[in-house]
This record gives C-alpha cells, structure tokens and sequence, in this order.
C-alpha cells in the first residue's frame, strides 16, 4: 500500500530545490557577487544585504520542509476532520506534478478514482513543472484535460479534490470557467477539497515576493460565489496552508 511512509525524509524541500535549482543558482551568485563588493568596498550595505539575502532563502526552505515533511501533510489524517464521509467517485485534479492521487486511493481503497491533468504546456512554461514531470511520471490512467473541459459527465463525483493546483490557473476568467466545470461533475451533495497558500501575511512573512504566486482568500470566494458553490468551511492545517470544503449552493450567477 502506498503511504506517507513510502516519502524519503526531507523529500518535500528537497523537491524544491531540485525543480528550482536555477532560483537558487542565481541567488548563489548574487550572495557572491555581493561578497566580492562588500569585500572591497569595506561598506556595512553589502554585509546588511547578505544577511537579509541568506534569512530570506532561509525561512522559505525552513517554512517548507515544516509544511512538507514534519506536519504529516501527506498522511492525510488532517481528512478526518473534513466532513466528506467515506465518498464513492473521488476526482483528483493536478497542474502537471502529482503526489496525492496514490494516497487518497490508498485511503480510500473502495472508491472508484479519476485523475484529471490540466497541465498545458503552452500555458504553464514554469521550468519547475518540467522538471517533476520528469522526475515524478503521471499516476496511471490519468487523463489530460482542459481548465475549459473537464470530459467528465455531469454530476457523477461525490468529492472533487484541488490540492495545491487551482492557483496554477493564473487567469480569472478561465477561474470562473474551470470551477463551473467543476461544480457541473459534482453530484448534488458533491464537495469540492481546496488546499492552498494564501497570499497573505504569514506567506508573506515565509515567501516574500514568492507570496504573489498565491491568490487572497477574496479571489477564491469571488470565484467560488460566482459559480453557485458556498464554503462550508475553511480549515487552518498550518499557518500558511487552508483547505476550504466547498459545495453546491444554488444556481450559478
């Protein structure tokens, strides 16, 4: 069976630095160069802004391995407290890197799974991406989708699960789309798990600028509002990651 168990100690961070090696080769250089200067220019700057530089990469690393590898994340206990039942039909939706869809069938074994893919390369050109599709290939049987078409029929899954994917849809409009596609594959007592970062303070604190790649919990409920869904909820599982349960609520405006 596969588990949380079956992850490598410090596989979390470590996958970041691995598919961002060239984030941080540039970052490298930079703390060298503002070496070199501060070096021979004998300035206090230099020696301000390395330190801000090297608390900065830090905390993201530190932030990360604490949410990917030491909070049991990828245990999914954190499930028990999301009031989905013991669902039927699960759809398990990615951006192009997938580490769940093995572990939600291992904790669900008797429900029927499907695996939907949005990743586009025209779209997503992040070398980040590339690269964990290299390292990580696609789970079985998944199906390659567009945001504008799910190629699901109507009504069929009782939980469609987002786990840290929806942001990777960078435009509202195509937003609105992809989530009225996924409330049109929901049954009526349908729920959609919505894990992600949120632009705000504490990501802020942990990412900086990286922060930006978030969108604020108002562009989710803009979205989410739009299509006829309601948050039932939304769950704090650290500081800098929330799972909102979503569902029907309605007509679409």
């Amino acid at each position: 069976m596969v588990s949380a168990a079956n992850r490598k100690p410090f596989q979390g961070v470590l996958n970041i630095l691995r598919f961002n090696w060239h984030f941080y080769a540039m970052a490298f250089g930079a703390l060298l160069l503002l070496w070199a200067v501060g070096h021979y220019t004998a300035l206090w700057f230099f020696d301000f802004a390395i330190g801000i530089l090297v608390a900065v990469l830090a905390i993201s690393l530190v932030v990360s391995c604490y949410i990917y590898d030491f909070t049991g994340f990828y245990t999914l206990d954190w499930l028990d407290a999301m009031p989905i039942g013991n669902p039927k039909k699960i759809i398990n939706i990615n951006a192009g890197f997938d580490e769940t869809s093995a572990l939600l069938q291992a904790r669900f074994p008797e429900a029927e799974m499907t695996v939907l893919d949005f990743y586009d390369p025209e779209k997503h050109t992040e070398v980040s991406i590339k690269r964990a599709r290299k390292k990580y290939p696609p789970y079985p049987r998944t199906v390659a989708v567009e945001t504008r078409n799910l190629t699901i029929k109507d009504g069929v899954s009782n939980v469609v699960f987002l786990i840290f994917a929806a942001h990777e849809i960078r435009d509202f409009k195509e937003s609105l789309i992809f989530f009225a596609e996924v409330r049109r594959i929901l049954d009526a007592q349908g729920k959609i798990v919505l894990v992600e970062h949120l632009r705000d303070w504490p990501n802020f604190l942990a990412y900086t600028v990286g922060f930006f790649h978030f969108f604020p919990k108002s562009r989710w409920h803009k979205i989410i509002e739009a299509n006829g869904l309601k948050i039932a909820s939304v769950n704090k599982l650290t500081p800098f990651t929330h799972v909102f349960i979503i569902t029907k609520n309605g007509n679409p405006s």
